[in-house]
């Protein structure tokens, strides 16, 4: 069994940390309150990238680089639309923090 928070205490515990410390974020999307998969999205000015939580064959937590290579935003905006239709249970997190990533890893990938 996993020991693994339902995917809604992972993204209100990651938007109060940002929130916490100056930053912002918000749900784009919310889906399946326990198990729906993580998509956050960041960046700054027309530049964003996504990264996605992926389970590993040792049962781990880990944040892979997805979508698009432009990092336009406008092309990560139709990515994460596109995969939001294809996966309801989707959630959609966008940060504007600085070093989003390490907020990240620490708040969702600790164990």
């Amino acid at each position: 069994m996993s020991a693994r928070l339902p995917t809604h205490l992972s993204v209100a515990a990651l938007l109060r940390r940002v929130s916490d410390s100056g930053g912002m974020g918000m749900v784009r999307a919310s889906g399946d309150p326990a198990t729906g998969a993580l998509l956050i999205l960041m960046g700054e000015g027309r530049h964003m990238r996504a990264i996605e939580r992926m389970r590993g064959l040792d049962d781990r937590d880990s944040m892979v680089a997805c979508g698009p290579a432009s990092g336009e935003e406008r092309d990560v905006e139709e990515y994460w639309r596109a995969r939001r239709a294809r996966d309801p249970d989707l959630w959609v997190v966008e940060l504007s923090v600085a070093g989003a990533e390490r907020f990240v890893a620490e708040t969702i990938l600790s164990d």
